[in-house]
């Protein structure tokens, strides 16, 4: 017996016996213990516990996460990564936009707006929980940083499985996929990372008129229009399985993005009645080919 239902319909509950020790998302009623969250049924020795199907995402150290800078504070940023707090991106604890490692000064931190302000979506990895609570990122590598060109979408955490890599760049369709441990998804162009080092120097030419400049500028801001259509259908593709409960990896996203394309499906008509059901009998047929190579 696996699944667990809760305990305020009392016929569906799942009763332990009187003398298991019980752990988090269970209760004692009348003498027994109760599941009190629908979820699957873990043990540790003989303590019992529920693991929630829907929790809330929970850091780990180390986890790669997405989220939006919602607050802009003496020497950090505030981001909502979709956790009961916010959290915390230290100066101290990200690259300059010049590159040397160096000892933040006053002017850096005056500076701090130049590098994110409000609304910006950043990329970064969970550095750990500081002694007040406060769960703070860093962001000390090129990987990191802000993200530009793309969309920003929210799935539940639980479809995002900790794994080696949650960077991925589709270079069929010139997109970057970063998928965030905390349930925030990022699909965009993908850049290289000298473009930034290119604005630097044009900057640094005083013999380019102002014209040529902003017209550079618009050149390198602009994205084509199939990489923004391959951004789009992506997009929809996470949706798509999200909407469906289905685990989100970088396989089933290209395979519905594949599938969508092949049946000629319109990137608009990706979220309608029709494509719902080819991806869940795709699935199907999926898991049983996958059942009879186990067997």
């Amino acid at each position: 017996m696996k699944m667990v239902f809760s305990s305020k319909i009392r016929s569906n509950s799942f009763l332990f016996p009187p003398y298991t020790p019980w752990g988090h998302g269970t209760s004692e009623l009348d003498g027994q213990v109760v599941a009190t969250l629908c979820g699957v049924v873990e043990r540790v020795n003989k303590l019992v516990y529920v693991r929630s199907l829907r929790a809330r995402y929970k850091p780990e150290v180390g986890d790669i996460i997405v989220g939006r800078v919602i607050e802009i504070a003496p020497k950090r940023w505030r981001l909502e990564i979709n956790f009961s707090q916010d959290a915390v991106l230290m100066l101290s604890s990200m690259n300059l936009p010049d590159g040397i490692q160096r000892r933040r000064t006053a002017v850096d931190e005056l500076n701090m707006r130049s590098i994110f302000e409000e609304n910006d979506v950043v990329c970064a990895e969970v550095r750990g929980f500081q002694h007040d609570g406060s769960l703070h990122l860093q962001a000390r590598s090129q990987k990191y940083g802000k993200l530009e060109r793309g969309q920003l979408l929210t799935v539940p955490a639980y479809l995002v499985k900790r794994r080696k890599q949650h960077f991925h760049r589709l270079e069929q369709y010139c997109v970057d996929l970063i998928l965030g441990c905390n349930g925030f998804i990022w699909v965009g162009e993908h850049l290289e990372t000298g473009e930034n080092d290119m604005l630097e120097d044009r900057e640094k030419r005083p013999e380019i008129s102002k014209t040529n400049m902003i017209h550079e500028e618009q050149e390198r801001t602009f994205t084509p229009l199939e990489v923004r259509r391959h951004i789009c259908r992506i997009a929809n593709a996470v949706r798509l399985l999200s909407a469906l409960g289905f685990i989100l990896t970088v396989e089933s996203i290209i395979d519905t993005v594949e599938a969508s394309a092949s049946s000629n499906i319109e990137i608009k008509d990706m979220l309608g009645p029709e494509f719902y059901v080819q991806t869940v009998e795709r699935e199907v047929q999926r898991r049983i080919l996958l059942s009879r190579k186990k067997g």
